[in-house]
């Protein structure tokens, strides 16, 4: 575990789940180990926006962190696997629930700017 972690306030543990966590691809990534053991080329398409260095800096944290483990198999060529430890299968109901509410909000966002852009009238051209 990474030593700034150790140091979060007892009254905080929002922000000690938020320093795990937080990073724009690390939920992704969790979500994609959840259905079980991935290559890092695997990883790379399932998550075709992330750069190649973006996804080794955040599994690097999250295995420094404990939740995913890394396994480097002596072939060639060579083959990494991930896969999460108890801790990071730990998060499967609540990376289940900011799925649900991410697909949730997505879609009722779009209802929102619909009927922001039907109330809203057309201004002239200049």
């Amino acid at each position: 575990m990474r030593d700034n972690i150790q140091e979060t306030p007892d009254y905080c543990a929002v922000e000690t789940a938020m320093e795990v966590l937080g990073g724009r691809w690390k939920l992704a990534i969790l979500k994609q180990l959840l259905t079980g053991t991935r290559r890092f080329s695997e990883l790379k398409r399932a998550l075709p926006r992330i750069t190649q260095r973006m996804l080794t800096r955040q599994l690097r944290e999250l295995e420094a962190d404990g939740l995913v483990t890394r396994t480097v198999h002596r072939e060639v060529p060579p083959r990494v696997d991930y896969a999460l430890t108890e801790a990071g299968r730990s998060l499967d109901a609540i990376a289940a629930q900011l799925d649900a509410w991410g697909r949730w909000y997505r879609d009722t966002r779009k209802g929102w700017e619909a009927a922001a852009a039907e109330a809203t009238p057309e201004q002239p051209a200049p």
